[in-house]
């Protein structure tokens, strides 16, 4: 299939929408993998010397979020607290999974690739690093897992 544009799309402008009551800013997104496991099998008596290949599982990338870290904003700590009372099969356990939607914007602002993280949950918060000779802005990260990926076709 031919490709629509020109140019490939470049991939410095992006909005990150986490559930519905609010959206934070990131400097990087990265993690959007998928894969399928191989199942190998092999019958005893087969008189091919080699195993058979079939699809298994689907195994979806823990999704890595970085933003500057700025005063008084404790987001990322926040939302990662709540998953201390996380348990699932009880009334809040979904309470704390969210849908997170990555867009890839042209220069309209408009989506052109959506990326839509399900069940997501953040397990991992890293503050920035600190160190007394470097030039650079604090970057906090924050690792999302989640129950799976789906790419949409963005019409807005």
């Amino acid at each position: 299939m031919a490709a629509k544009g020109d140019y490939p799309i470049p991939k410095f402008h992006f909005q990150v929408e986490w559930g519905t009551d609010f959206r934070m800013g990131f400097t990087e997104v990265s993690g959007l993998d998928f894969e399928t496991e191989v199942i190998e099998y092999r019958e005893g008596n087969s008189k091919r010397y080699n195993k058979s290949k079939q699809a298994g599982l689907r195994k979806f990338s823990n999704v890595t979020l970085k933003r500057g870290t700025f005063e008084g904003d404790f987001d990322f700590y926040n939302e990662w607290s709540k998953t201390y009372y996380f348990q699932e099969g009880n009334k809040t356990g979904s309470k704390f999974r969210r849908t997170v939607t990555i867009k890839l914007l042209n220069e309209n602002h408009e989506a052109i690739i959506t990326w839509k993280l399900l069940n997501a949950w953040p397990s991992k918060v890293n503050s920035t690093d600190l160190k007394a000779d470097a030039n650079e802005v604090a970057i906090e990260t924050m690792e999302l897992v989640h129950e799976g990926l789906e790419i949409m076709e963005a019409n807005n």
